[in-house]
């Protein structure tokens, strides 16, 4: 409710600022941590009148956003880090010829890649592309940041990029929510008037010269704004004997870390909100309280050099300074940070003594650890279609026997390199690299290379980057296979639709695109099977290897186990015939549980036989046809 505080994650904060801002169209690409973002958005489109779309992938999204704020209309485009690399192509061009209405660039950043497969920057893109970069630093401040954010955006004409991170879009915080003002203003593009008639002619970062220096204009412009922005702020004693300068969520483990070395009295903080250009004069004015610096920030040491370049520029007022941070090995480089890391930063450079925890502690931690926690490494869900897909490709490879492989892409399934998937994948790059790659390797033959090489993705992942890659393979010629895990809709992230499926964001019925349709169309040839026939799965696996004249695709389609169409229903009663199952005495070596490795499934010691575990077994019944004895027995629920 309006005026009163209440608790909100980050990226409903983020939300709530654009709605406060009057954002009326949003558009952006699923990926953790930030999906949130638009998921939220299109929840509160019919009320607020707004358009929303989950698009095809990142670049895409950024062109429809930018094509509303051309046409007058404020608008928002989210992704996470790796997003902002196939965005880039586009952001490039339209950071040199500007936009019209305001318009933000909310890119989510995963320290630690706790959801993905690399903890790589967004923040370098602002300074490469000559964009203003904010980062708030709590959930008060990415609602109210994200809305200044906007009127930054048309203060300059230019996008504005707003960076989270994962603790701050994924935690919880007090926010007091503004008034959402009420859709209003007409969607119009301009373009009668000259190519040099910024708010009037046709868009394009040509004439390049001029524009480019326009564009570094509006950058000046940021930086007399960020001089005085209420973002950015000092706390601590005049003359501190050292000077901490964070941004982001780190501002939070500063504060902690603090607290608990009793040694704010000793040390000021200079939070940074607009961390891309750094505003010279609020810099060299707190630079030059003391003679100490630690920069403490995620993930490389981005904002640590630009402070050291600012510093190099302006040593005749501030003088020399001893600077801590991620170049010297104070703060690691790589890896989410925390409050005890910092902690311990801070207590080595102030010579103050600090236990985090007795090493009693930890020894009883270590001992009482085997008894409260079971040892199981990632996993597939239960009834998890990928974990049934693997099974028959690891089985039609080895029958195979010419030392096949298979190129991985970005998915639950990426988690088949790991021993719950088999450890099948064996690249494991960007999205619809997998694709790419196999393609590369099929041509390598006539080099001497005589292993079959396949490549899997998700069906969400085939929309986003695969088509490309498969078209390279059919021009090319290029005897590969491509498997697609076709679960119907976007699982990793939260099941949100994409271009194969029948509704869009706004759960309105679009025309699906068939992945089948697609294939076909390109003149690849085509098999469906349904993964849990493992039998047929299998077979049509190895036609695939056996015949690799010309690129080929194999479709396994069957909903995720968690899909909201499957969710809390079995399609088997499955259960052990306690009599049947041998154990360890069973040759299998215990097959079910210790390689299949379904989490549904359970060994029991006390007994010396598998049982089903009926609370997260999802009824699939696979696991009845891994069995060589035929101990695990399926039936029809009525």
């Amino acid at each position: 409710m309006e005026g009163q505080r209440q608790t909100m994650m980050g990226n409903q904060a983020i939300t709530q600022g654009a709605l406060e801002a009057g954002v009326r169209v949003a558009a952006g690409y699923p990926g953790t941590p930030s999906s949130e973002i638009i998921q939220n958005l299109a929840g509160a489109a019919d009320e607020h009148g707004l358009y929303v779309e989950w698009s095809i992938n990142e670049k895409v999204s950024l062109e429809v956003a930018a094509a509303a704020s051309l046409a007058g209309l404020r608008s928002l485009c989210a992704m996470k880090q790796n997003g902002v690399n196939v965005a880039s192509d586009f952001l490039l061009h339209l950071a040199g010829s500007g936009i019209r209405a305001g318009m933000v660039l909310v890119h989510c950043d995963d320290p630690g890649a706790l959801s993905s497969v690399n903890e790589g920057e967004s923040r370098h893109f602002a300074r490469m592309l000559e964009l203003p970069l904010l980062e708030p630093s709590d959930f008060q401040e990415a609602k109210d940041m994200t809305k200044w954010a906007f009127e930054l955006s048309e203060e300059i004409s230019n996008v504005v990029m707003l960076r989270s991170v994962t603790r701050l879009s994924h935690a919880s915080g007090g926010v007091v929510p503004g008034t959402i003002p009420q859709a209003q203003g007409k969607a119009h593009f301009d373009h009668h008037g000259t190519l040099l008639d910024k708010g009037h002619g046709p868009v394009s970062s040509s004439p390049v010269v001029y524009k480019h220096r326009l564009q570094q204009e509006k950058l000046k412009r940021a930086v007399e704004l960020f001089e005085d922005s209420p973002f950015n702020s000092y706390t601590g004693p005049e003359a501190p004997e050292l000077l901490v300068i964070t941004s982001s969520i780190c501002n939070l483990y500063v504060k902690e870390a603090l607290a608990l070395l009793d040694a704010s009295g000793r040390v000021g903080v200079l939070k940074l909100g607009t961390t891309w250009p750094l505003p010279p004069k609020l810099l060299q004015h707190n630079l030059g309280r003391c003679g100490q610096v630690l920069v403490v920030e995620e993930v490389i040491p981005f904002l640590e050099e630009n402070v050291k370049i600012a510093a190099a520029e302006m040593a005749g007022e501030i003088g020399a300074k001893r600077f801590f941070g991620k170049r010297d090995g104070t703060i690691p480089a790589q890896g989410e940070l925390n409050p005890d890391i910092v902690l311990g930063a801070l207590a080595d450079i102030l010579n103050l003594p600090y236990q985090a925890r007795p090493p009693e502690y930890d020894l009883l931690a270590q001992e009482a650890a085997p008894q409260a926690t079971q040892d199981r490494d990632l996993a597939f869900c239960p009834g998890c279609p990928h974990r049934a897909s693997f099974w028959s490709l690891k089985g039609a490879l080895a029958l195979d026997a010419r030392d096949g492989f298979i190129c991985g892409d970005i998915g639950c399934y990426s988690l088949a390199m790991r021993p719950t998937g088999y450890g099948m994948l064996k690249t494991l790059l960007a999205m619809g690299s997998g694709a790419g790659m196999a393609s590369g390797f099929g041509q390598l033959g006539r080099f001497g290379m005589d292993q079959p090489v396949m490549a899997v993705s998700g069906d969400s992942t085939f929309y986003h980057a695969v088509i490309p890659a498969l078209i390279n393979a059919v021009h090319q010629k290029s005897p590969m296979s491509l498997v697609v895990l076709d679960n119907s809709g976007t699982a990793m992230t939260g099941f949100q639709p994409h271009p194969g499926t029948e509704a869009n964001a706004l759960g309105q019925p679009v025309p699906p695109v068939d992945i089948e349709a697609i294939c076909r169309s390109l003149g690849a040839e085509v098999t469906v099977c349904d993964p849990f026939d493992l039998e047929a799965t299998q077979a049509a696996a190895l036609a695939l290897l056996a015949d690799q004249s010309t690129a080929k695709v194999l479709i396994l389609r069957q909903l995720c186990a968690l899909s909201p169409q499957r969710k809390g229903t079995k399609p088997y009663d499955v259960q052990v015939d306690p009599e049947k199952c041998l154990g360890d005495q069973c040759g299998c070596n215990r097959l079910c549980t210790r390689v299949f490795g379904c989490p549904g499934l359970a060994w029991e010691k006390q007994s010396g036989k598998a049982r089903i575990d009926e609370v997260i077994c999802a009824g699939c019944g696979v696991c009845a046809s891994v069995c060589p004895q035929g101990a695990i027995i399926k039936s029809e629920r009525a």
